[in-house]
């Protein structure tokens, strides 16, 4: 999937500006608060419904404006072009169009413009708690599977309601209702992701072994209770803990990814080096997944490239993804000149963005 052109009103701290891009690599480069991730996050938007940032919509409307527009005409691979136009107003809400055509939800275009972002927001999946994992794989298998997403969806709902039920009622026939549900839900939920990462595991490892020069190992594990029994076994046979807890405390609610090295825990044994490398090697595997299971190459965002990254490993990521796998890739850097001489001596053909106060120069 290539991205053409991107015209960007009022989002952020950007006015108004129109793009068009290589179909190659994208850089992006200026100072710190320039606005060179609001670009590369412009792109992200249009393929998710929502910023790659923990933020609102109304956050990403420009001070003092009412509404942001984004609009971005594509290439497919297959050679079909697609014109996406989002729209978020304070009074309005969001409005997202494919072809002039406004979708009745916004779940149903995930996935129809695939995106990988390596940002060091990144770090989360290695410091923070399970959720922010569970999170990671909920949004990269829904670019590949809206079943996958609805039941996540219908999961979550469930759930709700069944922990409300625990607050205020030991109803037994209630519970068998929502037990029902939640293993219908549960048990599709947890094959997809087993799936998924059985997928990922070798190319995890085989990534950072290149990225690394082979100096290390790396290990990626999919935990979940569902590994043990099936969903309806796990919910009964926590029933009495369930009722006297308040809330469900069993099921693929607590799944979790684990990212070791060397057979140890990345979080506690990895160098910042280490897990930036791995958390790179995660996403270009998960490009490598989505660019098979769909038969289109996502965009490729890095925000931030040298973020703890040493500049022989940079160089040694612009040379792996200059390979025929990978398609178009935006970056942002705030050194011009470090970024230049790297892709130089790499021999790749790129096209250059100077952001300066949220105005872009070619």
């Amino acid at each position: 999937m290539i991205l053409k052109k991107l015209s960007i009103i009022n989002f952020k701290n950007i006015a108004q500006e129109e793009f068009e891009f290589s179909p190659g690599v994208n850089c992006f480069v200026g100072d710190n608060g320039a606005g060179k991730t609001n670009v590369v996050d412009a792109v992200y938007y249009l393929s998710m419904c929502k910023s790659s940032l923990p933020m609102s919509d109304a956050q990403n409307i420009r001070h003092g404006e009412e509404f942001f527009v984004l609009d971005g005409s594509y290439a497919a691979d297959q050679g079909r072009a697609e014109h996406i136009v989002c729209t978020f107003s304070r009074k309005g809400g969001k409005v997202l169009k494919r072809g002039g055509k406004e979708y009745d939800r916004l779940a149903d275009h995930v996935g129809l413009v695939p995106v990988v972002i390596v940002s060091p927001g990144d770090a989360a999946l290695v410091s923070d708690a399970a959720d922010e994992r569970r999170r990671y794989l909920n949004g990269f298998v829904a670019q590949l599977d809206r079943a996958y997403l609805a039941s996540v969806m219908r999961y979550n709902a469930v759930l709700a309601e069944r922990n409300k039920l625990l607050k205020v009622s030991s109803d037994e026939t209630m519970l068998a209702i929502y037990d029902r549900q939640l293993a219908e839900h549960g048990e599709a939920i947890h094959a997809r992701r087993a799936e998924i990462v059985a997928r990922l595991r070798p190319l995890v490892a085989e990534y950072y072994r290149r990225l690394s020069g082979d100096r290390e190992c790396v290990e990626l594990e999919y935990r979940s209770e569902l590994n043990a029994m099936p969903m309806s076994e796990l919910l009964l046979a926590a029933r009495r803990r369930d009722l006297a807890c308040r809330f469900t405390t069993s099921g693929v609610h607590r799944d979790d990814l684990l990212l070791g090295i060397g057979g140890y825990p990345l979080r506690k044994y990895g160098s910042q080096g280490q897990q930036k490398s791995f958390l790179i090697a995660l996403k270009l595997a998960q490009y490598a997944v989505v660019a098979e299971a769909r038969g289109e190459k996502p965009v490729l965002l890095f925000d931030d490239l040298f973020d703890k990254l040493d500049a022989g490993r940079v160089e040694q990521l612009l040379a792996l993804v200059a390979d025929e796998a990978f398609g178009q890739i935006f970056i942002t850097d705030c050194n011009p000149t470090r970024l230049r001489t790297i892709l130089d001596r790499a021999a790749t053909p790129y096209a250059l963005f100077t952001v300066r106060e949220g105005g872009v120069q070619r």
